[in-house]
């Protein structure tokens, strides 16, 4: 009998065992802290990129130093594709003992999704996904910022500063993030200049630096004498320097790279969201589903103008259009018509986006895409 009875106590220990391995996560009565919380990271590129990871990275770091977390309450895994290898990453950091998983990409969202609802004692927490809002899980939350005002703004300077009243715009790839980017920028650049078009050449990668010179190049071949850019790398403002034009840069200040064509850099402060989230996860409070950063908590920002570049009056502009912003008004505003000339919004409507990752998917008037 006493042997019976301790395997029945084997038994019960090792399916306890189990069930908290999948659970994953802190267990019940280990409660979470700044000094214990361990928070992984999983990056689609790495930080030499110099754009979105390089950004997203540095966010942590701030992070770190904001919420007091020492080496080993972090870990990094980058270059992580979505597929196989993402749900290795999400395994390997469950195991390390993560308590939050951030993911960086929009194509880990399925990833993460799964994961959440496997692991609910584990929050997870997917940048520019569109997922989680109707999820119902609770340990399962998507967050982005409002890029396309920040945009809005460096398109001002954009419009200003053009000679050929052309301006180019190197893009990732053809779907909604990108597209609501570019339109952002150039609806700012509209806002000052109505005789300026905007030509668009997509490179199908979000860092391809051969390619994105490529493109850079056609774009001023084709009379742009402002580059823009949705893409990782330095490589459009180097290449807008080469070729005599200015720039508009993107995820970090790319005056560095090239300080005789960038006239600003959009960008965002990933620690803004970061630190947020992190401190509501180890209080206990609610978190959002669905957030989105804005121009007014510093979630999206702008660098440093580089005033031996823009054109008089650029920052008047720019501080004009900021303030309407932050009071409430929306770059996206009708009329506004298609590239095929069916109108998208009335006099007055007004464009909101439902989630915080973005959904505008248009072609407006002014813009050309190039092959």
């Amino acid at each position: 009998m006493k042997k019976m009875w301790l395997l029945v106590v084997i038994i019960m220990c090792v399916s306890m065992l189990a069930a908290c391995a999948d659970q994953g996560g802190r267990k019940a009565g280990e409660d979470m802290t700044f000094e214990n919380v361990k928070v992984a990271f999983i990056h689609s590129n790495d930080p030499s990129d110099q754009g979105f990871t390089f950004r997203q990275h540095t966010g942590i770091l701030v992070t770190q130093q904001n919420l007091g977390l020492s080496d080993e309450q972090l870990i990094n895994y980058f270059n992580i594709p979505p597929g196989d290898a993402m749900d290795t990453a999400i395994l390997e950091a469950i195991e390390w003992g993560a308590d939050i998983v951030i993911g960086g990409t929009f194509g880990y969202g399925p990833h993460m999704m799964e994961a959440a609802q496997a692991h609910p004692n584990i929050s997870f927490l997917h940048a520019t996904g569109n997922l989680a809002l109707n999820s119902g899980l609770t340990n399962f939350h998507n967050f982005f910022g409002d890029m396309a005002s920040a945009r809005f703004l460096a398109g001002i300077a954009a419009g200003l500063r053009t000679e050929t009243n052309v301006i180019g715009f190197v893009a990732a790839f053809p779907f909604a993030e990108v597209i609501t980017g570019f339109t952002g920028f150039y609806l700012g650049a509209l806002s000052v200049n109505p005789d300026v078009t905007m030509l668009v050449g997509y490179i199908n990668s979000f860092n391809d630096p051969a390619t994105e010179q490529q493109i850079a190049q056609a774009l001023v071949d084709h009379g742009g004498d402002v580059s823009g850019q949705h893409a990782n790398s330095p490589t459009v403002q180097i290449a807008a320097e080469a070729a005599g034009v200015w720039g508009v840069g993107y995820n970090n200040d790319m005056a560095q790279f090239a300080p005789n064509a960038t006239l600003v850099s959009p960008m965002f402060d990933w620690s803004v969201y970061f630190t947020y989230a992190i401190t509501k996860i180890i209080n206990g409070d609610p978190l959002e589903a669905d957030y989105l950063g804005t121009l007014m908590d510093g979630m999206v920002t702008l660098s440093n103008f580089s005033e031996h570049l823009i054109a008089p009056g650029t920052m008047e502009a720019v501080e004009e259009a900021k303030a309407k912003i932050i009071g409430g008004w929306r770059p996206f505003v009708g009329p506004l018509y298609g590239a095929d000339g069916n109108q998208i919004l009335a006099d007055g409507e007004i464009f909101r986006e439902p989630q915080a990752a973005p959904s505008w998917d248009h072609i407006v008037r002014g813009i050309t895409i190039i092959e």
